[in-house]
């Protein structure tokens, strides 16, 4: 019941605010003393399939689905309140931080909602611009090792990527200097490869490597083959368009909140209160959050390259 913890979250939030009787075409299901009314069955539904289009058998199996995980959750609830965990300060924290995140989102959402959407003119430029990930897109059987950054390997590391020595007899050669490292291989579409990098591997050809160096990891990697993948700008570009918006809505939701701190009296306290926290520790945290897409960044880890544009092309 994948469904039933969040729920459960959602029904101890209201749980000690019960509405009046229901009028009988309001109540969904009736559980015990507890009702399930067709709006919280309608929220709860259109979260579940937002992103889905069904037929309307299927959207009738699925709301008796939601409905049979909604009366799961009730009596739950229901225990719940019998056994006062409802008044325990581990349930009122969580209801607490529930609340607080509820309306942080809700705000944000609000904030993001005003910013204008993206043209069709913005994302044909956009389609232009990135071909690796449309009309030359790709899909790369890559071959990868990825270490910790050690002075003098990275070099040594290069010279035989470059030279083309097999991945197989890199692996042996980290063995043979007690150098601890990850190895596999992953096929990938261009849209799975960072934006930072994908211009990098886009012309490579099959057999040949690269490498990239971090501040706590260095990645090898060679193309083993790569098969030719276009999409068209059609189909692209309602994909696009939610891209951009969404990336539009992320650097609105970051200013507002860079906007909000500037203003903000903000005073750390005990451990906390150390000077550098004080003068930059609210603005490191913004920072922290832009790095994030700052396609400048060299640093890498070994999880980055299986981080991408995928939503792009969803």
């Amino acid at each position: 019941m994948p469904l039933l913890l969040p729920l459960l979250v959602l029904g101890l939030v209201g749980c000690d605010k019960k509405e009046s009787q229901q009028p009988a075409s309001q109540v969904a299901a009736k559980v015990n003393s507890g009702e399930i009314s067709v709006h919280q069955l309608n929220y709860v539904l259109a979260r579940t399939t937002r992103n889905s289009a069904n037929s309307p058998e299927n959207t009738s199996r699925i709301r008796q689905e939601v409905l049979d995980r909604l009366v799961d959750q009730e009596l739950v609830v229901e225990q719940a309140v019998n056994k006062k965990l409802d008044r325990s300060p581990e349930v009122l924290m969580a209801l607490d931080n529930a609340r607080r995140e509820i309306l942080a989102r809700a705000y944000l959402e609000q904030i993001t909602a005003a910013t204008p959407k993206p043209t069709v003119e913005e994302a044909k430029t956009y389609y232009s611009e990135h071909p690796q990930l449309f009309a030359e897109r790709r899909i790369y059987n890559i071959q990868e090792i990825v270490l910790p950054s050690s002075a003098g390997v990275a070099d040594e590391l290069r010279q035989m990527l470059d030279s083309g020595k097999p991945m197989e007899d890199i692996a042996k050669w980290l063995k043979g200097r007690e150098i601890k490292f990850a190895a596999g291989s992953a096929t990938r579409s261009a849209e799975q490869i960072p934006l930072e990098f994908l211009p990098k591997i886009h012309p490579l050809k099959p057999g040949q490597g690269l490498l990239i160096q971090g501040p706590q990891s260095i990645t090898l990697m060679r193309i083993a083959a790569a098969q030719t993948a276009p999409i068209t700008e059609a189909a692209a570009l309602p994909r696009i368009q939610q891209f951009l918006g969404n990336q539009r809505a992320a650097e609105a939701a970051r200013g507002e909140i860079k906007a909000l701190k500037a203003k903000a009296k903000i005073t750390y306290m005990g451990e906390f209160a150390a000077p550098d926290k004080n003068a930059s520790g609210g603005e490191h945290s913004v920072s922290s959050v832009a790095s994030a897409t700052d396609t400048s960044s060299p640093q890498v880890d070994n999880t980055g390259l299986e981080k991408g544009a995928a939503g792009l092309l969803r």
